[in-house]
This record gives C-alpha cells, structure tokens and sequence, in this order.
C-alpha cells in the first residue's frame, strides 16, 4: 500500500535519452497505479478541486470511478464537461488548478488529477469508447472559428445540444495551437491530438481546413450568406511579439511560434521532412514561460546547447514547474536576471547576443519585482540562433474585417467572461483571442461560456 501522504510516482522517460528524440516524456499510469493513486482521493463533499477546474469536471466523481476500476464510467463523468481530457491531462497547469486546491495537498502531496485524467482519456481512446452526443439536431447552425481549444470545446459542447455546427479552421490540419504549439514529446499528435479530435466528429461536428477568415470569406458573408445564426472566434493568439532591439531581423532570429510550428506542424526534426530549419549550435531562448521551455527542449533535440535568457530569477519563472523541471533534467542551461540588449551579426546572420544583468526591484503592476539593470554588468553571449519568446496577440484580421466588433488597445476581442459576448450580436469570442496567450486549459474554459452564450441567444431569438 503506498504512501496516502504522496503521489504514485511517474513512470517517465530517462532525461539522457530523451534528450535525444521526441517520443513523449510522461508515460503515464498503468491501471492499477491509477487505481492505487485514486484510493488517496477522500471525496471531499465540498470539492475545492472542482472550484479550481476551469471547466468545472466533477472530479471526486470520476475519480471514484477510478478507485472501483469502472474506467468507462470515469470517461463519462469528464465527458459531461470537458471535451478534450487526453490532452488536459497532459498540458494542464493542475498544480495552480484542480491540485493547488486539494484538500491532500495541506499535509502532504495533492492527488495526481492530471495523470488520473490522462489515463482515463488515454484507456479511452485506446478502447474506442465514444462520447455521448445529441439523441437529435434543433435545425439551428453555427459556425466556429478556429479548431483549437477554444473551438473544438465550444463545437462539441454546442453539438451535444443538438446544434448543426461547422468549424472553419485557417491551416491545412486540424487542433490549432495543440498542433503548432506543443512539441511531440509534450503532446503527441497522432495519438492524441488526431483522435481527440475524432471524438469531436463523432459528436456530429463537420471541419473545413484552408478557410482564413477575413480573407477566403468574412464572419458577415457567414452570417448573411451561409445561414449561420450565430458565430464563436475561437482564432487564437498567432502574432508574436518582440523587444524591438538591435539586429532582430537577422538570419537565425525566430519567433517561438515559428520555430515550434515548422517542428511540430512541418515536422522540422524528422530528416524525412523536407521543412528547412535553422538548429543551431548554441541557441538562446529570450523567456521563461511553457513556450519558451518548448522551443528550448525541441532545439536542445536538434543538437544544440540550448540557454533560456530571462530577466527576472527562478522565483518568477511563469513556466509550469514540471516543464522547467524536466528542461533542466535534460541539460538546458538558465541564465536568469539576464536581458538582451543587441543581436550581434555578420553577413546578416547571428553572431553573438549582447546582454545585461539584472537585480530585483520593488514590485510592478503584476505584482512581480520589477528588473533593474546593473550598471556595468554588460557581456555577450556567443550564440548562433536566438529564439524570441516573449508572448503573442491576436492577429487582427478577423477584428479588421468584421463590422462593429469592439478590440481593445492590445488588438484583442472584447467579451463577457460568462456568456463570450461581443459587441456584434450572433458573435461570441474566447481563448486567446479575447485573453491573449494564456492556457489550454482557460481557452476551453472560454468555449464552454461561448457555447452557453449562443446557447442562450438562439433559445431566446
């Protein structure tokens, strides 16, 4: 009988060899682990895990299942409210969500929520058990931009209420930033991501790929000329962002979006591929939050000795603690209290970074000590690739093209955190479109209060 006061462990991938390739780094439980964990479950009558679920999954619920060994009977309980639960329970930030309310977290270690989703969704998948969709359709059609997070869990929801929805995604494959975003090692796509997906068309949900909104067609033309009575942008946050320093454009200067997507969209890190990348031997990753520990773990794969560049300390990384644990298992090197200041180049290619040190300071508007330089401490870096991570916002095509749909000064939609309205009657927005980058897990928090939102507006119309 294990520990009550600690998690089963993990079974994980050796930091060494993982290093090496991009098979998935969690193995995850195997039954009877997962069962074992879930009898550390107390099944709390007033559930602070639940509070802590942006998706509010009744987690004692499933887990109990769990604990009796009736897995499909788990499946179901998620299913109720959350459509995506292979991938949650993968890229979650349960340690600040469900598991940071834990009431097991007080005098030992919370229950593993997470890796007790992921097994569930994973048996699953691996047995084909379906979702549980609308017994009929209502005759009422909705469209739904974009076919990540946001989107899928807005489609499905919608689709279990018996509504006719189309989803309109911008790239040739389906998932937006679930396929783009998240290296292989993180979140597999075909075994994952593809069949997370399946799920969703069980549910009767129809896709169209290539479609960019704004310029194949406009959310007007979709409503006046397709017949949509309502639409949810759920388009993400694809525009990167830079500090506007010194030798920016030079060759071997990526923005993390594009790195990450020709490796985990183009397939870069397979020699089979044709996609070109620039690997690098000694990258610097300018960042410190999951992207950046994504695109530092996938270039420390193709070779190169990889630095994450950050300006604040440890304390303030906004990266999930996992994810900088396991970069630094795998030999990625922190310089922490560091800012670029320059890129340094020859024959317009990355030669060098030059760089300061940085002291804290008195907390700013975050909430965090703000960086101070320290004068004199000026230094370059030898590097021959620098990846920006430092953020992204919405593009604004879909804003620019619509009419009387309200953005705020950083370009993002602005919606009602409840329902996803807009300004625009019919139009419900959420994810990063409305938030800017944030997680996957509060993008499907948004698609379900869109899909309550049209929901009530089309019952009310």
């Amino acid at each position: 009988m294990a520990d009550v006061l600690k998690k089963v462990p993990v079974r994980e991938q050796d930091p060494k060899e993982r290093a090496t390739n991009f098979e998935e780094v969690c193995l995850g439980y195997n039954a009877e682990e997962a069962m074992e964990e879930a009898t550390r479950c107390i099944n709390c009558k007033n559930a602070k895990c639940i509070q802590g679920c942006p998706v509010a999954i009744n987690i004692p619920a499933f887990i109990k299942e769990v604990k009796e060994g009736n897995f499909e009977g788990a499946y179901k309980t998620i299913g109720l409210s959350s459509a995506l639960p292979a991938i949650c329970g993968r890229v979650c930030p349960q340690e600040t969500q469900c598991e940071g309310k834990c009431i097991r977290g007080i005098k030992g270690e919370p229950v593993s929520i997470g890796k007790l989703e992921r097994f569930v969704a994973d048996y699953a998948l691996e047995h084909d058990i379906k979702p549980v969709g609308a017994e009929e359709k209502n005759g009422h059609k909705v469209a739904v931009i974009g076919s990540g997070p946001a989107g899928l869990t807005c489609a499905g929801d919608l689709a279990k209420m018996g509504y006719d929805v189309t989803v309109f995604e911008a790239l040739h494959e389906l998932g937006g930033v679930l396929v783009y975003g998240i290296p292989e090692f993180r979140l597999p796509k075909q075994k994952v991501v593809a069949k997370e997906i399946e799920k969703v068309k069980e549910l009767g949900v129809k896709f169209e790929t290539n479609v960019v909104i704004g310029k194949s067609t406009t959310i007007d033309m979709l409503i006046e000329e397709e017949g949509f009575e309502a639409v949810f942008i759920g388009s993400g946050a694809g525009l990167p962002k830079f500090m506007g320093i010194p030798g920016e454009t030079a060759n071997g200067v990526f923005s993390a979006n594009e790195y990450l997507t020709r490796s985990n969209l183009m397939k870069a890190f397979d020699d089979s591929y044709d996609t070109p990348i620039v690997a690098g031997k000694k990258v610097a990753v300018v960042g410190g939050g999951n992207v950046a520990m994504d695109a530092a773990r996938t270039a420390l794969r193709l070779g190169a000795e990889v630095h994450i560049v950050y300006r604040r300390s440890e304390e303030e990384l906004p990266a999930r603690v996992e994810e900088v644990h396991h970069a630094k298992e795998e030999g990625v090197i922190f310089d922490l209290l560091t800012n670029p200041t320059e890129i340094v180049t020859e024959d317009g290619w990355v030669k060098g970074m030059k760089c300061v040190k940085m002291e804290l300071g008195e907390p700013d508007a975050s909430g965090r000590r703000r960086p101070v330089v320290i004068e004199g401490s000026e230094f370059e870096m030898e590097v021959d690739t620098v990846i920006m991570s430092l953020g992204t916002s919405p593009n604004p095509l879909i804003s620019s093209t619509t009419e009387g749909l309200e953005v705020n000064k950083w370009k993002c939609i602005v919606a009602d955190e409840e329902f996803g309205k807009t300004s625009k009657g019919g139009v419900y927005a959420g994810g990063d479109a409305v938030t800017g980058a944030a997680t996957v897990i509060l993008a499907m928090g948004a698609g379900k209060a869109g899909a309550k939102g049209i929901h009530e507006y089309l019952k009310n119309k």
